[in-house]
């Protein structure tokens, strides 16, 4: 049986890299260096991680005075919840039922630490059960298969012994993808994480093998030293994995420069309760439905990803993050709409509206700091409606030299206010990008519970379907006397429309089961602005529990059972994960 200390990743197990050609190009290494140091936090105990949180111990992001001031200014005077310790949560484990036949195996734990640290994710209610230490359901074990033989001999037992599985990946899901339902069957939860290495180059063809276990910061480390980059970096970037990222269709801070997951996932190994089903990986193909597209966001219904093969790219010479401010949201939809359908060659691009550009004005600085910024874009002309504009390019020099004059145009066509300042602000946010998650946990210490939602839809309702959903969550707790802030901003866009990824802030109530329920009350106020068939209920965290009430507005009936179809012609006795993704 494995116990905690067992679990710490260690480089020098790493299988020895197979590289298929002469051709890598080892001058392009120019990988950022907070990517470098991020990737040390991934080779540390598990008991450097916070149980009831986000990410490393070590790790603390501050909030400003004045920017949590702002947010009480909206939803009034806070209060902090309580929390309880480790041990006590610890002590209300009940005892496996897994059996003897596979307790005895050396990759299976039933160490209660390790099944408490596998039995939530970082939804909101998944942060509510940590706190107040009413987990409600463990995991019977929690298993750490190192090969797909591995996984494939877990389902069979999990098969002869009628157990639910659920595939863990970073536990990162905010939306509830791997948390134990209670029921008589057991509960066997698989951790990817010894499966977390690159094992095969292909640079003719730019094909990387990985296990599906390899969480963000090992993906770019180990393609670094052989001068190339995925360039795959959603929020929860430090922890997530492969796996997960193509098992919810997750999408990065750059998807428009480097492509969502679905532009990068060329194949690999999934393993079913009906077999092995090995994803060839073919550029392109007309020979019927496509297998790798349909396994695609099966968020662990249909089987386990364990190896994966990913279409990379030489590393950048260069990378340039930048910050414009702009008159009013008009202006900087515009700016948006024009650069991408008109092929301007960017990484990226994110438009606060004027709500959450404050906010992040105060939240990011220092009060002096603040004035500074608010002193000099007053007396360029800009008044509170401004909006902040995030952008970035990727490529070598001259490529980002044309892309940069061509996108300057714009700004300057649309009354962009830029500078030194606004330089170093984009400087700044790459800098700390990967750290937002950690100012959830600053925030609940001050009794502000914080949440955030997405959606995408076409350009033509981007006004109206933002309008709606920020009115739907500001209202949601009207009937108790209490306000919700909340902001949106644009961080992915298409030729056709853009995603909408908003935040909204709310007062802790006097325990955590009544601040749960209000909770409930905005999730589902959320989700019905959604679910209208003209935007998605989620466009990068996927379904989940959360939102598997609300797939059918936008799938329809018959969608839905063409998806359950498939499920169970893979998994007919429902082990995976059952009633993620589909109600059951």
């Amino acid at each position: 049986m494995r116990k905690i200390k067992s679990l710490i990743r260690k480089n020098d197990k790493r299988t020895p890299l197979a590289v298929t050609s002469d051709s890598k190009n080892a001058d392009n290494t120019s990988q950022d260096a907070d990517i470098k140091r991020t990737v040390s936090q991934n080779n540390t105990p598990i008991e450097q991680t916070r149980w009831n949180g986000w990410g490393n111990v070590s790790i603390n992001k501050k909030v400003s005075s004045h920017g949590a001031k702002l947010i009480k200014s909206h939803i009034g005077k806070t209060k902090k919840l309580t929390s309880v310790s480790l041990q006590h949560v610890l002590k209300t484990v009940p005892t496996s039922r897994l059996p003897a036949e596979l307790t005895d195996l050396d990759m299976v734990s039933t160490d209660q630490e390790v099944r408490l640290r596998h039995a939530r994710g970082q939804s909101f209610p998944d942060w509510i059960a940590m706190h107040s230490g009413d987990f409600e359901v463990f995991p019977d074990g929690v298993a750490f298969p190192e090969s797909t033989a591995d996984v494939e001999q877990l389902l069979k037992l999990a098969q002869e012994h009628d157990l639910i599985v659920i595939p863990f990946g970073g536990g990162t899901s905010v939306v509830g993808h791997i948390n134990p339902q209670k029921g008589e069957r057991p509960v066997l939860t698989v951790a990817m994480s010894q499966m977390a290495q690159l094992t095969h180059l292909d640079v003719e063809s730019q094909i990387a093998t990985f296990g599906a276990g390899t969480q963000g910061p090992a993906v770019e480390a180990q393609l670094d030293e052989q001068g190339y980059r995925l360039g795959h970096y959603p929020q929860s970037w430090e922890l997530s994995t492969l796996g997960g990222w193509i098992a919810a269709r997750s999408s990065g801070q750059q998807s428009l420069g480097y492509g969502r997951i679905e532009q990068m996932f060329a194949g690999g190994t999934l393993v079913t309760p009906q077999g092995v089903l090995n994803i060839a990986d073919i550029p392109a193909s007309a020979a019927g439905p496509d297998l790798r597209e349909m396994m695609m966001g099966t968020e662990g219904r249909a089987g386990i990803f364990t190896t994966v093969k990913m279409r990379v790219q030489t590393q950048p010479e260069e990378e340039l993050f930048k910050v414009a401010f702009l008159p009013s949201w008009e202006a900087g939809k515009a700016v948006l709409k024009q650069a991408v359908q008109s092929n301007i060659r960017l990484s990226m691009l994110r438009l606060s509206n004027a709500v959450e550009t404050n906010a992040h004005l105060h939240l990011g600085t220092s009060p002096s700091q603040f004035l500074a910024i608010s002193t000099y874009l007053k007396a360029r002309g800009l008044s509170s409606d401004k909006v902040m504009l995030t952008y970035g390019f990727s490529g070598d020099k001259a490529q980002n030299k044309l892309a940069v004059t061509q996108f300057n145009k714009l700004l300057k066509k649309n009354g962009s206010v830029t500078g030194k300042i606004t330089n170093i602000m984009g400087s700044v946010w790459a800098h700390g990008r990967f750290k937002f998650p950690y100012l959830r946990g600053t925030l609940w210490d001050k009794g502000i519970m914080v949440d955030t939602f997405e959606t995408a839809t076409n350009w033509n309702r981007i006004d109206e379907q933002m309008a709606q959903m920020q009115e739907a969550v500001k209202t949601a707790l009207a009937d108790e006397g209490e306000e919700v802030m909340a902001f949106t901003h644009i961080s992915h866009v298409y030729k056709q429309g853009a995603s909408l990824y908003t935040t909204y802030f709310f007062r802790a109530a006097k325990d955590h089961a009544t601040t749960l329920k209000r909770w409930q009350k905005i999730k589902h106020a959320a989700s019905t602005s959604l679910a209208n068939g003209k935007a998605t209920i989620s466009h990068q965290h996927g379904v989940g529990r959360d939102h598997a009430p609300y797939l059918a507005a936008e799938k329809g009936e018959l969608g839905l059972q063409v998806t359950r179809d498939m499920i169970r012609s893979l998994d007919p006795e429902q082990l995976m994960n059952p009633g993620v993704l589909l109600e059951e």
